[in-house]
């Protein structure tokens, strides 16, 4: 794992993270592969939310693959 690989995709989380503490969740960056899959755990609301998986595809990966082009998937765990 590319450690500045690895700090883009933080810093990426980082921008999406205020949307989700605002609806009582919040994601954990558990790893970035080197094929780019980015392994990430919902927490709080998010965790058990209908909607997570939405939430994952159309917000989250969205936006990391928006500002890290390296990156192929997003997986919860």
């Amino acid at each position: 794992m590319e450690d500045t690989l690895y700090k883009k995709v933080q810093d990426a989380l980082d921008s999406v993270r205020p949307y989700l503490v605002a609806d009582g969740g919040n994601v954990e960056l558990v790893d970035v592969k080197d094929d780019g899959i980015v392994e990430v755990r919902l927490e709080g609301a998010c965790g058990t939310c209908p909607m997570a998986q939405v939430t994952l595809r159309m917000g989250i990966e969205r936006e990391l693959k928006r500002q890290v082009p390296e990156i192929q998937e997003v997986i919860s765990l």
